[in-house]
């Protein structure tokens, strides 16, 4: 059920807000324990909130579409009163005093908290492979990857354990796990959604979303958190607007760019396949289908890693002393970013400029693109690397090679399933619009959504 369908049914009392929150809190119990889903389930302050939404709606009171919905949070989110971990040690004993922006505004559209989701350590990998919290599982096989490093946000959703879930997303980490979960993910504009009360990662490339069941819902979340923060100084001021695709919403003219560098290199067939095949789907429905050439993606990519470095390294300096606290991965990356010279971060940020110059020039000719969200399926858990186009390439760098580069741009882009590999494991697609224009990826997303581009459901009981 979606956020869409279960909002009918509370509307209609037909379902409760508590049965809603009874039933998806059974399936944690049911699922977490082999899934590592969840580091805190916030099961009596659930149960509280959900009866006071049924309360509220029973006295004609009605906060909008996600009013009774349950919904979780990736466990770098600020929650009053609530452990907040970011999946490390650095933070195993903060309690927040106030919750997020995001989370404020959630609350004030009734939305149900659930608890916070386990994701990789400081938001600083793609596996989700938590040394002190456990590694989450995929599960459409649970052996695989989930991806990160909100993969506890994309597991929460695929198992329907929330019917959304927060996530963050610095290179890729709300579109990969998508990806390898089979949910849809959005990663806004940068400034689109406030970041106060977010733990960063990289100061310039850190962007907040939603993962939820479908490209609607997508924009049900949005149209709750988005909108300027006094208390973000990144926080835009660009109007919002109803990000909700109309119903029947047609892509007749839309233009359409299919790639013809980068993205569809070295990629597993059945991933290219499936994303061809969608494409086709589109210019069948109306949609104006043009090659475009992109500007020099690899070098985008070298750019946002040099940043990501150096900001993740000033992050946390002040607990480089204590080493003992960072998983090995994750402290690795961040001597390496203590080695980057201010004259390459500084380099790096004047090339992204110019990139990002370049890539504007793409939006005179498409309105969006559609590409692969990642290059394969999820890999097995422990793989460091994958064989595509007869290379073998890191698992790290082959999850994010697709999509780490639009958060050095700041567009929008929306991940979403477009098929099963042959062993049954999620493929998608992404389509990355200009800055602002989320709610016309989101309307490009369910058009296709609407022709039958996805998959089944997670097959997990």
């Amino acid at each position: 059920m979606t956020i869409r369908e279960a909002r009918a049914s509370l509307r209609a009392r037909h379902i409760s807000a508590v049965e809603l929150t009874k039933a998806a809190l059974s399936r944690i119990e049911r699922h977490n324990g082999s899934l590592r889903a969840f580091i805190t389930v916030t099961a009596d302050q659930a149960l509280a909130e959900a009866a006071q939404a049924d309360r509220e709606m029973a006295a004609g009171r009605d906060r909008g579409p996600l009013h009774g919905i349950p919904i979780a949070l990736k466990d770098l989110f600020y929650t009053k009163g609530v452990l907040t971990t970011a999946g490390s040690k650095v933070y195993a004993q903060f309690v927040p005093e106030r919750d997020a922006t995001v989370v404020e505004r959630l609350r004030a559209a009734g939305a149900v908290m659930l608890g916070k989701l386990n994701m990789h350590e400081l938001a600083y990998g793609t596996t989700s492979a938590n040394p002190h919290y456990g590694a989450v599982r995929n599960p459409w096989n649970t052996e695989h990857s989930p991806g990160g490093s909100s993969g506890g946000s994309g597991v929460a959703v695929a198992t329907h354990m929330a019917y959304a879930a927060m996530g963050s997303d610095t290179g890729g980490s709300i579109r990969i796990p998508a990806a390898y979960c089979g949910a849809v993910g959005l990663k806004p504009t940068y400034g689109r959604v406030s970041r106060n009360g977010v733990l960063p990662l990289g100061f310039s490339l850190d962007h907040v979303g939603p993962l939820t069941r479908s490209v609607r819902d997508a924009g049900l979340v949005l149209n709750a958190i988005a909108g300027a923060d006094a208390r973000d100084y990144s926080s835009s001021r660009h109007p919002t607007v109803d990000y909700v695709p109309e119903e029947g919403c047609g892509i007749r003219g839309i233009r359409i760019g299919f790639p013809a560098n980068f993205f569809f290199e070295r990629l597993d067939p059945q991933v290219e396949s499936a994303v061809r095949g969608a494409i086709a789907r589109a210019e069948s429905m109306g949609a104006t289908v043009k090659t475009v050439r992109l500007p020099d993606m690899e070098a985008l990519n070298a750019v946002a890693r040099v940043v990501l470095l150096a900001e993740a390294a000033a992050v946390f300096e002040p607990y480089r002393e204590d080493r003992a606290s960072f998983g090995a991965d994750v402290l690795a990356l961040l001597d390496q970013g203590r080695l980057i010279a201010a004259t390459d971060y500084v380099n790096a940020q004047r090339l992204r400029r110019k990139l990002r110059s370049e890539f504007d020039q793409v939006w005179k000719d498409v309105d969006c693109l559609i590409a692969p969200a990642t290059p394969n399926a999820a890999p097995r858990i422990g793989e460091t690397t994958v064989h595509l186009g007869g290379q073998a390439e890191d698992v790290r760098l082959a999850a994010t090679r697709l999509a780490r580069g639009i958060n050095a741009l700041g567009y929008p882009s929306l991940a979403m399933p477009c098929g099963l590999s042959a062993n049954g494991l999620p493929v998608a697609l992404q389509i990355i619009g200009p800055a602002f224009q989320e709610a016309r990826i989101l309307q490009v997303g369910a058009a296709l959504e609407d022709e039958g581009v996805g998959i089944p459901p997670c097959p997990l009981e």
